[in-house]
């Protein structure tokens, strides 16, 4: 006691987040009661699995909840165990831990409704009311066993809390009393950082509702793993995602047509690979900058230029989005990203019509490799929810020796787990692979020390690293039975670190390389049209002679019906449509600016020249955006 004199204050501290975790498990538990029926829980096994992994999501929410209270309990003030004091923390933890503590009963009622956690967007829609006190009212005589619950809960709670008390000390500052407070202030900030995040491995972000969906089995389970409190806490400043009225309906479905059919191909059903690398912008390849005028230009990747030759290729081809995520959706789902990421927004828990839904139905088996620690960068949630029937990560591959430090396996070895993996599989089969080396700290293994030019920026060398794991994957691939019948798509998820000064244009951010590649050369050439990420999906079943409609904002690259290209994505804090001759810059209600495709720096605004094209190319973009923010909260994302 001598050197840490408040040792008894800390162990109380402990005991006072200890109860609020156990009766946030009472929460989840009386949630589950509730909606049993909605919420696929199939043994105790499972239960105590996903209330373990609910865990993280506590944790994060009650560091929120009580980091004020946590620090005043923490700081030397000397008085901290007197009356006076600990009557302030009393009512301090009390009235923000209920508060938050009650909207997980809410849910126990609203989820049958919404069958997802109460968000943002749900206090959004009660602000619309003009009769809450009435429907408060209302539900109250309706659901009185919930508010009964409540105040049981809550009853029990300050009963227990005030069950262990401080013993008033008369403290002396000392070097010891000022020292190890500070020790221990530092030791609950730094597992407080780890909280909110819900580890401390480098390779992840702050957790959000889409990691949920990494421990389930079926989508439901994300549900009773999160708490509500976590749900709205994650949502409270994301939420871009509003219904707009723009246009009629008959103008979405002429100038948007959101239900694509195609009957351009005979019906097959090869395997499809898809490759998303990292950061692989378009400027890093030779192949596709053909036009660029800086005489000292050059490129690092001599397998994708030497693949390109025997491709289609799209060199004018944009990301949907600004992260990684938002590439996997793009490619996969045909969901583009834009102020906000649509898997970080409310609403990625809902049946989704994607590559994977539909080639499943015909099919095929469906995986997702990815070499870093599972559940990094919200891809195993995100595939949960698109049904992936198998997902490789760092886990599956087992082998730590071949752990670059900071992300995951490096490209080599992984992508030759790729080829064995496939090998294995029964045909068809639809395979993603997203590699992980192009990325900083952008260091190589040390056995390629020197292989690949450093070139200009730091990334250039893990460009040449990955074309070469590239390289390798397509040697060993070419000697096995499946590959002759496999459509390859490669694409990365955005650009990185730019070093031409093109590239620095706006119109060349986030720039992209889309190729298709078949063994049997049926698909080869150039274009120059603007192509992006969500024209992947729909051209996939253009390709494979899927004939069914089905959902896609983008459009098939190959296809022979007359459908003008576009790009539609986020930059410089607006919208943007690229159409025909003309770029549209779009605040969210009108159009603020036009300019020539060719004005890459947006310098010369013909916004007081309006003609025909431009105001279809407003219109265009007002179409997409209704259907788009109307799909995604009305959860019409499977049709």
């Amino acid at each position: 006691m001598k050197y840490f004199p408040r040792l008894n204050e800390y162990k109380i501290l402990i005991y006072r987040i200890i109860i609020a975790y156990v009766f946030y498990f009472i929460a989840r538990l009386l949630f589950f009661i509730y909606n049993f029926k909605l919420v696929k829980i199939e043994s105790i096994a499972d239960f105590v699995s996903l209330s373990y992994h609910g865990l993280a999501f506590d944790t994060t929410t009650l560091i929120y909840c009580n980091s004020l209270f946590i620090v005043l309990s923490l700081l030397p003030l000397v008085i901290n165990t007197k009356k006076a004091f600990q009557k302030v923390l009393f009512y301090l933890y009390f009235s923000t831990n209920l508060f938050f503590y009650a909207t997980n009963f809410i849910d126990f009622i609203y989820y049958r409704y919404t069958f997802n956690r109460s968000t943002r967007a749900s206090l959004d829609t009660l602000e619309n009311e003009s009769n809450k006190s009435a429907l408060f009212f209302n539900f109250i005589l309706e659901y009185w066993h919930v508010f009964l619950l409540f105040f049981l809960c809550a009853f029990l709670w300050i009963y227990l809390y005030k069950k262990i008390q401080y013993s008033s000390v008369e403290q002396k500052p000392s070097v010891y009393y000022f020292g190890s407070s500070i020790l221990f202030f530092l030791l609950f900030a730094t597992l407080s950082i780890g909280g909110i995040r819900g580890d401390f491995k480098k390779s992840t972000r702050p957790i959000n509702l889409l990691d949920a969906s990494r421990f389930v089995t079926d989508a439901s389970q994300a549900d009773f793993v999160l708490n509500t409190p976590f749900a709205i806490i994650r949502t409270w400043n994301t939420n871009t995602f509003k219904k707009v009225n723009l246009v009629d309906k008959a103008t979405i479905d002429s100038l948007l047509v959101p239900v694509k059919e195609y009957h351009n191909n005979p019906k097959t059903k090869p395997n499809i690979v898809i490759l998303i690398l990292e950061s692989y912008g378009r400027e890093y390849i030779s192949s596709f900058n053909k036009g660029i005028k800086d005489p000292k230009y050059r490129g690092y990747s001599p397998f994708v230029d030497s693949l390109a030759q025997h491709s289609l290729i799209f060199t004018n081809a944009y990301a949907n989005g600004y992260k990684s995520i938002h590439g996997m959706s793009s490619v996969i789902a045909g969901i583009p990203s834009f102020k906000d990421a649509f898997t970080s927004s409310p609403y990625p828990k809902q049946k989704i019509q994607s590559l994977v839904s539909i080639l499943k139905s015909q099919g095929y088996d469906t995986s997702f490799f990815h070499g870093a620690p599972n559940g990094s960068m919200g891809f195993l949630g995100f595939g949960n929810i698109l049904g992936f029937d198998h997902y490789y990560g760092k886990n599956e591959y087992n082998n730590d020796a071949d752990f670059d430090g900071s992300w995951g396996i490096w490209d080599e070895p992984f992508m030759q787990y790729f080829n064995k993996t496939l090998t294995q599989k029964k045909t068809p089969f639809m395979a993603t692979l997203f590699s992980v080396s192009s990325h900083e700290p952008y260091v190589v293994p040390d056995k390629y020390k020197g292989k690949f030019p450093k070139g200009d920026n730091p990334i250039h060398q893990c460009i040449g690293y990955t074309d070469y794991s590239l390289k390798q994957f397509f040697k060993a691939a070419k000697k096995q039975s499946w590959y002759n019948n496999t459509i390859f798509v490669l694409v990365a998820d955005h650009d990185n670190l730019i070093y031409y000064d093109d590239y620095y244009k706006d119109q060349n951010l986030h720039t992209v390389p889309i190729l298709f590649y078949t063994p049997n050369e049926k698909y080869v050439g150039v274009n120059n049209d603007w192509a992006q990420q969500i024209d992947i999906y729909p051209t996939l079943l253009d390709m494979i002679g899927y004939e069914k409609p089905f959902r896609s904002w983008g459009r098939s690259l190959i296809s022979k019906d007359k459908v003008t290209p576009f790009v539609m994505r986020y930059s410089s804090d607006k919208y943007q449509i690229m159409s025909g001759n003309y770029i549209c810059t779009f605040d969210g209600e009108k159009a603020v600016g036009f300019y020539y495709k060719e004005d890459k720096d947006l310098k010369i605004n013909l916004i007081g020249q309006r003609n025909a094209e431009m105001n279809l190319l407003e219109k265009r973009c007002k179409a997409f955006l209704q259907d788009y923010m109307e799909r995604i909260i009305d959860k019409k994302l499977d049709k």
